[in-house]
């Protein structure tokens, strides 16, 4: 198998929301908020569900990397309730394989509120339910062995079981590759994270606003001079300033693409590193694996949702 991804296992329910539900509820725009069962049944009690898909922001790019032919496999934790058969279903229809066994849990599959307002920006409750919950006994340690890459997200890191989850799946792979995923993540794991992209991962992925916060930079210049101290590859989104992949001495940029109809970023990360690691796993060069990013997370903004068929 090329790639295989560990992430929270969510389903995603979409809504659209004018400024004021996001003020009147207390939720900072463009981020991701970790709410509990009952405030999230409360946001959905008055909002129009435009679609539900399953999601996770490493199940996104592994989606991504089916759609473009790769082999890939997911792991993450669902309970066996209607969510967490809806979720199963999804990855199956999509080509991927998903190497964990469903039971019932004391907690239900995890959800996440994807609040789109009229800027095309997104705005996230989530309610991790099981997923959070995932520890060693879930990872399927032979199916990471037969993987070229294990794709990691930010989002699942935490103390505890999830973390020896983490260690576990690292210590099987071949190569690891992680999305530092939110800045939430970042500020929350700190020198958890920068241990990580320093001694553990081979590939990292980040925004400019989340690997400068890591690191505190004040300028993108000292986040290359890090990158070059690192032998490692490191993969920056830069917003309207497009991306750049460094590796040692190699700074590799690319632009975004213009004149785009933006209907709602969800996605736009998960989709960029699919294409980026669709490119980099058929030995495609550092600067084709970016345009390959920069495709893929344009034609995702494009429309509602984090898949694109």
């Amino acid at each position: 198998m090329k790639i295989i991804g560990i992430g929270n296992a969510i389903v995603d329910v979409i809504c659209k929301v004018n400024d004021d539900f996001l003020k009147n509820n207390k939720l900072t725009k463009s981020t991701m908020k970790l709410v509990n069962e009952s405030e999230f049944k409360k946001l959905l009690s008055n909002l129009k569900i435009e679609e539900t898909v399953s999601g996770g922001s490493v199940a996104n790019t592994i989606v991504g990397l089916s759609q473009l032919g790769d082999k890939v496999g997911f792991i993450g934790k669902i309970s066996n309730d209607e969510l967490g058969g809806k979720y199963e279903e999804g990855l199956k229809k999509e080509n991927v394989q998903y190497f964990y066994s469903k039971k019932k849990e004391t907690l239900p599959t995890g959800t996440c509120l994807i609040l789109i307002t009229p800027d095309s920006e997104r705005t996230m409750c989530t309610f991790l339910g099981t997923a959070g919950k995932i520890n060693e006994n879930d990872i399927n340690a032979i199916a990471i062995k037969n993987s070229e890459i294990l794709f990691l997200e930010g989002y699942l890191w935490d103390e505890g079981e999830p973390k020896k989850a983490f260690d576990k799946a690292i210590q099987h792979s071949n190569k690891v590759a992680m999305s530092l995923s939110d800045l939430f993540c970042v500020e929350r794991h700190k020198p958890h994270f920068l241990n990580l992209v320093q001694n553990k991962l081979d590939i990292t992925f980040a925004n400019e606003q989340e690997i400068m916060t890591l690191i505190g930079a004040k300028s993108f210049d000292e986040v290359i001079k890090f990158s070059q101290q690192q032998e490692k590859l490191i993969i920056i989104t830069r917003g309207e300033k497009g991306a750049a992949a460094i590796q040692g001495n190699e700074v590799v940029e690319c632009e975004i693409k213009k004149n785009l109809k933006i209907v709602d970023l969800t996605g736009a990360g998960d989709l960029f590193a699919a294409g980026f690691l669709h490119g980099y796993v058929n030995n495609l060069t550092l600067k084709e694996s970016l345009n390959k990013g920069t495709e893929m997370s344009s034609k995702i903004i494009q429309k509602i949702g984090a898949r694109l068929n």
